[in-house]
């Protein structure tokens, strides 16, 4: 069952070491995803699960000790799940961007595992997932790795589009108020043209989520480089 859960951007500028001189424009989604992590440690979970997107071929299961880098984005920046064997894979940046929040924050707790999703996965399929996630009688955690839209300004990655306010104001509320119906609801279509990079992983929590009670805590909501940034806390 699930038992807590934490949604926080996975743009690698989070990590001090990439954004270098622009590294103080991210402190407060920094300081707000050290405290989303925090409510997870505090849940004293079975089993934290680290959700966010991919592209093949780094979709799927990640076992505990997978390592990942962000050397690709120029800093030498190595990172793991947990305890246990280096997989043969190496982590995306999204769950390297996790496994350095939780390395940062000194997760001591529950043994930490990955899951990758592709963007393109349907919303049907999403909550299934996040359904069998959960289905066990274990206690379960999930960091959600994930952006909203990349179009809320003309120097955003994808242009500006006059729906992506509107778009992230959706998920926004639904992310804060812990409202599986409203982010089953997003559109994976406009997700897709406005690249919502979360939208896959919020839906599958929605269903991992159903039933489970919790109450959410918008804790960021920002776009400082035309992209959309949540960090929300369940519990």
């Amino acid at each position: 069952m699930l038992v807590a859960a934490a949604v926080c951007p996975c743009p690698p500028l989070l990590v001090p070491q990439v954004a270098g001189g622009a590294a103080a424009e991210m402190d407060d989604a920094r300081a707000a995803c050290y405290d989303a992590v925090a409510v997870l440690a505090a849940a004293r979970a079975d089993r934290l699960l680290v959700v966010g997107p991919a592209e093949p071929p780094d979709r799927g299961a990640f076992p505990a000790g997978t390592r990942g880098s962000l050397r690709g984005f120029g800093v030498d920046v190595e990172v793991g799940l947990g305890k246990g064997e280096p997989g043969e894979r190496e982590l995306p940046p999204s769950l390297t961007v996790g496994a350095w929040l939780l390395e940062r924050t000194g997760w001591r707790n529950a043994p930490v595992e990955g899951l990758g999703v592709g963007e393109p996965l349907e919303p049907e399929r999403c909550a299934e997932v996040g359904r069998e996630l959960a289905a066990g009688p274990e206690r379960l955690a999930l960091l959600v790795m994930g952006d909203g839209s990349a179009c809320r300004s003309l120097k955003a990655p994808g242009h500006h589009d006059e729906r992506a306010a509107a778009f992230d104001a959706a998920a926004a509320r639904a992310l804060g108020g812990a409202n599986t119906a409203a982010l089953a609801a997003l559109d994976a279509g406009l997700a897709r043209t406005l690249r919502a990079a979360g939208r896959s992983g919020w839906q599958v929590l929605a269903g991992a989520a159903e039933g489970a009670g919790l109450a959410g805590r918008l804790l960021y909501d920002a776009a400082p480089y035309g992209v959309g940034y949540f960090v929300a806390s369940w519990s």
